[in-house]
């Protein structure tokens, strides 16, 4: 036998020098290219042996060709897509082409969705003026008792089925009443309608007098919540946030209670956190002097850590570390937005702070003003202020001050005394003090939360003053409810004290909290048009800081209740220059419309589509939020059935009968909301069902019905089975070896013929969910999708060759001028009979059942049948996924991506240009998660005692000693602290997923439309190679030599998915996307009292206490909570 074509370059078509060149690597040797001519030597030179040689390009076009052909001839005999179009012309009586006008639709949906947010507000103010005017008229109570108070206690269950409870030992269930509850599907909740019901964090006394006078005057908001139900009832969700971490909300229902402790405060959650304040520019220094011992380093680390979880996207922030000299945390250089990612990289970097040198307070204010004094970046423009976290020190840096923040004193200073120790705190006092910000004590993990939040109180303070003028509704980011209602956008308004100490007194200038009412991601969605818009139209809509509110791609796979959802405009989609302009005019307020053509990712993530689209946008009047619809030209206009006749309606409905499938093929309904009275169903066969039993009580014209989804859900259905009467009845399948044929439409529709062929179907129900229809409208010609490979289990190994290849295509029509697709229809191809059958036709065969034969003194061209042992036969499609191979050892493979196949081919296609990359993340993926790491015996960051230490007394009595006993005692509580990060968001499972990013990396086909002959060049081991396009379809017929020797060391191509940090975000911060931070900013007002200022002392620990507390800890008998110290002890109601 001859040697196989990699030695035969002598029969290649025209010369190689001739041919377009790979990506080379440098000139070989001339050693190596003769030994090279050597190889072709006994080819020519050994006599009575049959040569084969490499196919010509004309050959191999040939193959091409037929290949075309055979595939152009099955559709067009069982696709039926002439056929369909007359069928949808004979019944052009029976529907109606209407016209999708996106201005229109866009200025109405824009118009319905600010008349649904403007019953909300109006319900807003409603609560905010009688919240007012219930405190105003509040008579404090000094002596009041917890049983003088009754209310429904969110937590009660919980806390009563918790027998280790604080409030069951205490007995203090006396004032808490016990309701019933009916289940509410617009809640998905149990609820009662008559009743308020309360929650109070964790850390928070109940019986405080602070918390008993705010539970006794909110109790008058009872009513206030049931009228505004009454005016709406579609109103969700009615809360009012108290500053003193009260929450009472309507209608009640029961906390969730968390498997963990729970760490919920309504003062920590994005609509509080954006109603009770404008936007903040925050510079946080940190104190890492020598000074500051483990335990104190440790708490700055997680104070920081809470901080900047008190901050929203309409913020900006930075993070710097001092001793002698000051510098960054992290890699920013300046304010960046206090994103989530932005904050990941700060709580990172603040982990790793050490503490040495000595304390340079000056160095740390300087770089903190130059911070907020740089105009040459993108920031808030509002409430400027600087967090100092220190352990103390002796100056002042009145001179700082001087230069910097005085006369105007326009940043608000805010200090923060770490620690247990016995340094005098005034110079720190009088920081805050002289500039206008507040004074706090850190001394304990315990003191964090409440402390690193309550500088809110300060920056309402001209909110509260600015009156009437600083009364506007904001509308949030996208967040998950806490209750259980899934993704919402909560409308906040602030609530003032409007009450004087005595008459001539200065007004009060104390936030009372925040109003919120919920509005539904849902409930939004549901004044979008949706099925009119085809399978790939779709609205969407945006903020200020260009993350979406609505949008097919906003789907979360895990939710952290500490966050909002930020999903940017770009990332939800694949971004380009004309989305960036788009996004753009959309967050500037401006109306527009733009033709685009612009990459697609499929619905499966495995595929890329170049289209075209028509991008619609206008603001949403009275919010902070613009409306985009996006069309592709097809889906300009959509049909519209017209069943009058009922006679007809009956005809049609039978054929979704079961009864019908054994000779009309099997019928998916989708599982769209045509009544709603329907039980919705995961499984098919019982949505039918259930769907006949409806249908044979009500008609199609019932007013609790959707008609139109009804009207065209029939019709499709008639028109679908004059399809299997005119082509496929007549068919016999198993003659091209075909496992099914079947067609889906606009109208929800999917029919698989024959009946047996539904159960190997898997694809979605709901066309508009199913890969294969969506990409069939968008590209012209037949799709081929092979089943993903994870799906094969053995495939060859199954009975009646269920494995298949699924061939669609849109049915496109023209009706009066009108062009649309309806519809998409399709075959599935047994692979092992095609895979034999493209054999058989990229062959030399010149009779079907007679394989060419080489005789003993012939010269003969390889082909994909006979020579399959040295020539490699390929279908790939656009995605670079194997469809078809001559390789029977290959057929299990179907599915694979084909570097995984064959990476040195693969490498080669990609490196000429056949196919083109994409790389994306997604921001939105959960991540099972990580083995935790620090396993020591020891906390860490904890400072552990020696044996010495616990004989010493003088150990004992010192402030070390007392820090410890409380990291050790709120470490109960605080679980978390003593892992390698903070506090985990409340109500997290103990193995919860969390969300992480997801690289993604998609091909699709490139440049190159024409045949084409390359080699691999790998020294003696090199490979010809020969690809071309098939025409009318999404697949690449390639031809190579098998390589006899071990490939070179190439690089292998990756499409699975991996995991990422994303983009580096300190290269993004340098590039920020656009945005706008809302117009207005309330930080300054003349008439401030700014003498209260923190009044704190320091707190050497006692010997007496620190033995009781011992014994109680040894004896196991838990101290009496005491009420937590607030920083506003003072604050009066």
């Amino acid at each position: 036998m001859a040697l196989p074509a990699r030695t035969c370059g002598a029969a290649r078509p025209g010369p190689l020098a001739a041919l377009p060149r790979p990506r080379r690597a440098a000139p070989r040797p001339l050693l190596l290219l003769v030994s090279r001519l050597l190889l072709l030597l006994p080819l020519v030179a050994t006599p009575g042996a049959a040569a084969y040689s490499f196919p010509q390009q004309h050959t191999m076009q040939h193959w091409a060709r037929r290949l075309e052909q055979e595939v152009d001839g099955v559709m067009r005999i069982f696709g039926g897509v002439q056929q369909l179009r007359e069928i949808y012309k004979d019944n052009r009586n029976l529907f109606e082409v209407q016209e999708n006008v996106p201005q229109k639709l866009v200025e109405k949906v824009a118009g319905d969705i600010e008349s649904l947010l403007d019953r909300k507000v109006q319900a807003l103010k409603r609560l905010a003026d009688a919240a007012e005017n219930f405190q105003r008229a509040h008579h404090w109570q000094d002596n009041i008792k917890e049983e003088d108070v009754m209310y429904y206690d969110a937590k009660a269950d919980a806390e009563l089925d918790d027998p280790e409870s604080e409030d069951v030992e205490r007995g203090s269930k006396a004032s808490t009443l016990r309701l019933d509850f009916v289940e509410d599907s617009n809640f998905k909740n149990k609820v009662n309608y008559s009743y308020t019901a309360v929650q109070i964090p964790t850390d928070i006394y109940k019986g405080s007098t602070v918390i008993l006078n705010e539970l006794n005057w909110t109790e008058a908001l009872e009513s206030v919540f049931v009228e505004n139900r009454r005016q709406d009832p579609a109103l969700l969700w009615q809360a009012f946030g108290s500053a003193t971490g009260v929450t009472r909300y309507y209608p009640a229902t029961p906390w969730r209670a968390p498997k963990k402790i729970d760490l919920y405060d309504v003062r920590r959650r994005p609509w509080y956190i954006q109603g009770a304040s404008s936007p903040k520019d925050m510079v946080i220094i940190v104190d890492v002097s020598g000074s500051v011992s483990g335990l104190t380093l440790k708490l700055m680390k997680t104070s920081v850590c809470e901080m900047l979880d008190t901050l929203s996207d309409d913020d900006y922030v930075n993070v710097a570390s001092f001793n002698e000299k000051a510098q960054p945390v992290s890699c920013f250089t300046h304010l960046v937005q206090a994103n989530v990612r932005n904050k990941k990289v700060f709580k990172e970097a603040v982990q790793g702070m050490v503490a040495k040198g000595t304390t340079g307070y000056k160095a740390g204010f300087e770089y903190a003003f130059d911070q907020l004094q740089n105009s040459n970046i993108t920031r808030a423009n509002c409430n400027k202020m600087i967090m100092m976290f220190t352990d103390g020190g002796e100056d002042r840096v009145q001179d700082v001050f001087e230069k910097y923040n005085w006369p105007n004193r326009t940043v608000r200073v805010f200090t923060f005394s770490v620690g247990q120790h016995n340094y005098d705190v005034t110079p720190l006092q009088w920081m805050a003090c002289t500039n206008k910000g507040y004074y706090f004590e850190i001394p304990s993990i315990g003191a964090i939360r409440i402390n690193t939040q309550e500088y809110l109180d300060v920056l309402g303070r001209p909110m509260v003053l600015a009156g009437k003028e600083a009364k506007q509704v904001q509308w949030t980011n996208v967040y998950e409810d806490a209750l259980g209602l899934g993704l919402v956008v909560t409308g906040t308004l602030p609530v003032f004290n409007l009450t004087q100490d005595g008459p001539g007194e200065k007004k009060n200038q104390l936030i009372l909290g925040v109003m919120g009412i919920d509005v539904a991601l849902n409930d939004i969605k549901r004044l979008t048009p949706n099925y009119t818009l085809g399978a790939n139209g779709y609205a969407f809509a945006i903020d200020l800081n260009g993350y979406v509110l609505l949008h097919p791609n906003l789907k979360p796979q895990t939710t952290n209740f500490r966050e909002p959802v930020t999903l940017d405009f770009l990332d939800a989609e694949l971004e380009d220059e004309d989305k960036e302009e788009i996004r753009r005019s959309m967050i500037d307020g401006n109306k527009g419309h733009k033709q685009v053509r612009t990459l697609v990712r499929s619905l499966d993530e495995r595929y890329i589509d170049e289209v075209l689209r028509s991008y619609t946008w206008a603001p949403i009047q009275s919010t902070n939020y613009s409306l985009g619809l996006v069309l592709p030209p097809y889906s300009t206009f959509y049909l519209q059935a017209n069943l009058s006749d009922q006679i007809l309606q009956v005809k049609y409905f039978e054929f979704l009968l079961p009864s019908s499938f054994e000779s009309e093929g099997h019928v998916f309904i989708a599982p769209r909301e045509y009544c709603k009275d329907l039980n919705a169903s995961d499984n098919n066969t019982e949505f039918l069902k259930n769907f006949i039993e409806l249908m044979e009580k009500v008609t199609p014209d019932s007013k609790q019905c959707n008609n139109f989804l009804l009207h065209n859900l029939i019709l499709d259905t008639g028109i679908t089975q004059q399809l299997v009467e005119r082509v496929w009845h007549d068919q016999d399948l198993n003659t091209y070896s075909l496992l099914a044929v079947f067609a889906a439409t606009d109208g929800g529709i999917t029919r698989v013929f024959p009946n047996k062929a539904a159960e190997d179907w898997t694809e979605n129900p709901e066309p508009f969910n199913a890969s294969f229809y969506r990409r069939s409208l968008d590209n012209h010609g037949y799709v081929f999708k092979p089943p993903h490979h994870d799906a094969l289990l053995r495939p060859l190994e199954l009975e009646n060759d269920t494995v298949g290849i699924l061939v669609s295509t849109a049915v496109e029509l023209s009706l009066d001028g009108r062009t649309l697709r309806p519809a998409v229809v399709g075959v599935k191809l047994d692979l092992e009979a095609w895979a034999e059958k493209f054999k058989v036709l990229a062959s030399n065969r010149t009779h079907q059942d007679q394989p060419q034969k080489c005789g003993p003194s012939s010269h003969c061209e390889m082909d994909c049948e006979v020579n399959n042992e040295d020539l490699l036969c390929v279908l790939i499609d656009d995605g670079g996924f194997l469809v078809l191979s001559n390789q029977n050892h290959q057929w299990d493979q179907v599915g694979r991506f084909f570097s995984e196949v064959d990476a040195n081919l693969m490498l080669a296609l990609y490196n000429n240009s056949f196919y083109t990359r994409k790389e994306s993340y997604d921001y939105q993926a959960a991540c099972a998660p990580q083995p935790p790491g620090n396993l020591g015996a020891a906390p860490r960051g904890v400072f552990v005692p020696t044996i010495a230490d616990f004989l010493n007394l003088a150990w004992w009595t010192s402030a070390a000693a007392w820090s410890l006993f409380q990291q050790l005692l709120y470490g109960l509580i605080y679980h978390s602290w003593f892992q390698a990060d903070p506090a985990e968001a409340e109500g997290s499972p103990e193995a919860r997923e969390g969300s992480c990013v997801i690289k993604q990396t998609q091909y699709f086909f490139g440049s190159v439309n024409n045949s084409y002959n390359a080699i691999i060049d790998c020294g003696n081991c090199s490979r010809l190679f020969h690809a071309q396009r098939l025409t009318n379809t999404n697949l690449l017929f390639v031809v190579a030599e098998k390589p006899l020797c071990s490939q070179c060391e190439t690089g292998r191509l990756l499409q699975k998915e991996t995991h990422s940090d994303g983009p580096e975000q300190c290269e993004l911060v340098q590039r920020p996307r656009y945005r706008r931070g809302p117009h207005i900013c309330f930080d300054y007002n003349a008439t401030e009292d700014t003498s209260d200022c923190g009044r704190g002392a320091s707190f050497p620990p006692s010997l007496g206490v620190l033995v009781s507390l011992q014994l109680l800890l040894l004896l196991g008998l838990p101290p009496r909570p005491q009420p937590p110290v607030h920083a506003h002890a003072s604050r009066r109601l």
